[in-house]
Order: C-alpha cells, then structure tokens, then sequence
C-alpha cells in the first residue's frame, strides 16, 4: 500500500492560501501529532491587493466551520453585510433603471411556478421585489439581522463585503494560533521532482528544502508550480468575456457614519462596469474593462468621474488609481499529479456576481471531503476534482455571459460585440431558446453543488426584461392562487423586517463596541 499522505504545504498567502490552510487544518487535526501536517509558504515581498472584496453566503459556514467568531472577524476584516448585488444601468444604459439579484430564494419557489404570476399580475415591479424582501431592505440600508441575532445566523440571507488585505492577515493568525498551522516566510528558489514525475519538494532561500505528499498552489496568476512546473495550459476565455483589465481605488466616506450599501453595486458604462463596494471606514471602487474596447487612460477617467459624482465620496483627497491587467479563463487542469491550484493560479473571471472567493471554498470543500489516504487513489481523487470544477468554471462563464447578452444596450461597440452570435456559449444559446417558453429550473442544472441555481438566473433574465411565454394549459389557476398567497406573504414580510432590522451601519458599529 502507499505511503499515507501526512504533510500538504500551501504555497501562497493571501485569501485563498490562508483560507484553504485554514480550512484543511481544522478538518484534519493540524493541531494534533496524529493530524496531517499544514504547512504554508509565502513570500515576504508579494502583497495582497485590498480593492474590497465580495463573498456569497457560504462564507458564513466556512468562518464558523474554521472556529473564528464572527464579532472579530467583523472588526478585524473592515467587514459588511452583503445581502446580493444590484445592477444599475445594465438593461438600456439608463442609471435610473436597476435590478437585484438579491441571496434568498424567491418566496415559495421550490413550491410554486412564480413566473407566471408575476408577469400576468406584477410585471410593473421587479421580480425580486415581488418574491424577495432584499430588493427593499438593500434600497433603505439594512442589516441583514438584529444585534440579538446569533453568530452566523439571519433574519435575511447574507454574506459579506471584506478587507482582502486585512482579512488574509485575520486568517495568518487563526491558523497559527489556533489550528496548528506551520508558517514559512520565505522566498521559493526551485521546484524538485520525484523520480515519479510528482514534486518532491520545494527549495528555499532561508529554510532548505520542503517536503510534502501534496502541494496545493496558490500563487496567484503565476500559478508557479501547476502552470509553470508542469506546464498545464491556459484556457483563454476572452472571446466570451472581454473584461481583461481593472482600475480600483480605495475611496474615503465623506463623513464618518455615512451609509454603508447592503450590495454590491455594478454600474455598467461603455467598456464594462464599475463595482461599488462599502466598507465601514472607506469604499473599495473599481472599473473592470476590455482593453479592446477602452485605453487605460479612458478607464481611470471614467472611474474618476464616477467616484467624483458620489456625494459619499470625500472630496479633498486624492486618491491613486491602481491597474490589474488579467486573461480571462482557466487551466484545463486544476489537479495534477500532486499538485492542485487554488483561487487565481486555477482560474480567474471578472469579478461580477463575486465567484473568485466562492470558487476558493468550494476547492478547499472538496479538497478537505476528498483528501486523499495516499498517493495510489490520489488520481481518482484528481479526475473527480478535475470534472467538477471543469463543470464549475464553465458554468460561471455562462452565467455572467448572460449579463451581457439579455443587454438592449447599443451604445457601444462593447455591448454590441457581447451579443454576437460567434461568443455566446453554445449550451446558454440553447437555454435562452428554452426559457422563452418555461422559466429556468431545477431540470436544467443537475448538479448537487451548482454554482448558481435556477433561482439566480430568473433574478438576473427577469430583472433584464426577458418575458417567457408558458403554454396556456400551464398556467392553471391554482398555482396562480399559490403564487398570490406567496406574493402577499412577501409583502407583509417585507413590512416585518424593515420595521423590525437597523442599518448595516448601525449593527456594524454595535459589533465593533461589543466585546466578548
């Protein structure tokens, strides 16, 4: 029989090492002399960028599953609530017109065929605002629960807007700390094979070489071992989604308590859009684009203006610009051999709808479930991973592909390129085809763990004005008198919690007084 697999060295800080250190350290017993043996790696001179980041809802299980609390990490990450994203100006280009893809399930959708209903009934209020109380709470600022409510549990669904910068140091400390997870400072000078083809070790500068069963890669777009090792291709994106750079700043509040968002804002403009995101002490705002369809110089001017005409901006100071130059897409392998890639050095897309982070747990998750006993089983392990997470990225191209193909906007050669026959996935052709004439279901996405359900895709097609013509003899009554029970519960629900809930500012600053 092999060898058991005992030791994993992390190669990489920032959110995604730390986060998947922490995540397999806390399952397998790091702490223990009889647990697998974490360790992590990562240079002293490479930084992590802070623009503001976004999560999904799943955060709050990976926090909790880890042993953090989640007052400190509140405190600690410059964190916020995030109850879903809003969309301004992505339909027509008008910045009056905006939807929400807000993070609760519609009212009554595993119970009831809603779009019908709601197109015969309410066609002149959102979709979301029909079936989901999210659109009202974010439009007025609020938490997504009470100051009473328990750790990680909601009044409305939620995740989080962070500090990537302080939150890859928030989780430096944990896993050394609390999860008996080994750190190494230092810069990696070479890669050494196994007679077997696998990496044997790593060669450092200060600390000799370092020997692992498994090394887990997260050094980012230079994927140093997965792509530059072994050598495994990049699969270019680019003719789907054309957004290959990003301008951010980091933009300080007018005043001190102004309101803090309860989403994402995404702003579209000529050659792409503009994220939004609030913090407690600051903004993170940032124009991801095409460099086919805008300069550098066009970009950082727009996304001047922007900032500029927000009243919260504060406006004596000048803030600098930084630029991220990216290929969108993935490696067409994410485990091989003894290796596997996690956040940017497998993959990285646009930041819309904010899967950079999701992806992250969601390949920790499985790493952690799936972890091999020994090397012999390691590539049924690795074929397994490989074709989820193959199944993953695709699906999330798909996905944000859909923003920009249910788009009217003519305005420029950006938008229009973006509907062009030749760029559009064909498996998503296929189902806008379908949904003129039923709406998105459970039927068409058949994986356990889907990247975005059904339910998201009838926020963002309905939101975009995508109408869906049923067949008569489906519309029965009955699930119409279903679909007014549920609509008529939203309403009074919405009533409830915007009564009942603070701000996002106010019950970030109660958490920030508040010691254990």
């Amino acid at each position: 029989m092999s060898n058991p697999l005992k030791k994993i060295l992390v190669v990489g800080g920032g959110t995604a090492g730390w986060l998947t250190a922490a995540v397999l350290a806390a399952a397998h017993d790091a702490r223990m002399e009889s647990g697998i043996r974490v360790t992590l790696i990562e240079s002293p001179d490479v930084s992590t960028i802070g623009v503001g980041e976004g999560t999904w809802p799943s955060m709050r299980d990976t926090l909790s599953r880890i042993g953090v609390s989640e007052r400190d990490f509140i405190r600690e990450c410059s964190a916020s609530f995030k109850q879903g994203s809003k969309f301004v100006g992505w339909r027509t280009g008008d910045n009056k017109e905006f939807y929400y893809h807000p993070f609760s399930l519609p009212q009554g959708y595993l119970n009831a065929n809603l779009v019908p209903y709601w197109q015969a009934e309410h066609a002149n209020i959102s979709f979301a605002s029909a079936f989901s109380s999210q659109e009202a709470l974010c439009q007025l600022g609020k938490a997504p629960k009470q100051p009473e409510t328990p750790e990680f549990a909601a009044v409305a669904n939620y995740a989080y807007h962070l500090d990537a910068g302080k939150f890859a140091t928030f989780l430096r400390q944990h896993c050394t700390q609390k999860l008996g997870v080994q750190h190494v400072l230092d810069h990696v000078t070479g890669v050494n094979s196994a007679d077997s083809g696998d990496i044997a070790s790593l060669s450092t500068r200060g600390h000799g070489d370092v020997v692992a069963d498994l090394f887990i890669d997260c050094t980012g777009i230079a994927s140093l071992l997965l792509g530059r090792h072994f050598g495994v291709p990049f699969v270019s994106k680019k003719e789907v989604l054309f957004n290959d750079r990003a301008v951010a700043m980091q933009v300080p509040y007018a005043e001190g308590n102004d309101a803090i968002s309860s989403a994402t804002i995404a702003t579209a403009q000529r050659a792409g859009w503009i994220w939004d995101i609030g913090l407690p002490s600051r903004r993170g705002v940032g124009y991801v684009y095409s460099s086919n369809h805008a300069s550098d110089e066009e970009a950082e001017e727009t996304l001047r203006s922007y900032v500029k005409s927000d009243p919260r901006s504060c406006p004596s100071i000048d803030i600098v610009a930084r630029k991220l130059s990216f290929n969108p897409g993935f490696r067409k392998e994410f485990w091989h051999r003894n290796c596997v890639a996690v956040g940017m050095s497998a993959g990285f897309i646009e930041p819309l709808e904010a899967s950079a982070i999701a992806l992250v747990e969601l390949s920790a998750a499985m790493i952690r479930d799936q972890l091999p006993a020994n090397r012999r089983v390691m590539e049924t392990v690795a074929r397994r991973f490989n074709q989820r997470f193959s199944y993953h990225w695709e699906r999330v191209i798909e996905f944000l592909k859909l923003h920009y193909v249910l788009s009217s906007r003519s305005d420029s050669e950006y938008w229009r390129d973006h509907r062009r026959e030749e760029g559009i996935p064909r498996r998503l052709t296929e189902l806008l085809e379908l949904w003129q004439f039923q709406p998105p279901s459970r039927h068409d996405f058949l994986q356990a763990e889907e990247i975005f359900p059904s339910a998201s895709y009838q926020y963002v097609l309905y939101g975009m004005g995508f109408s869906t013509h049923q067949r008569s003899t489906s519309c029965r009554r009955d699930s119409f008198e279903q679909a007014d029970r549920y609509y008529k519960e939203n309403k009074s629900q919405i009533e409830r919690q915007i009564n009942g809930l603070p701000s996002n500012r106010e019950l970030i600053n109660h958490l920030a007084r508040e010691t254990h």
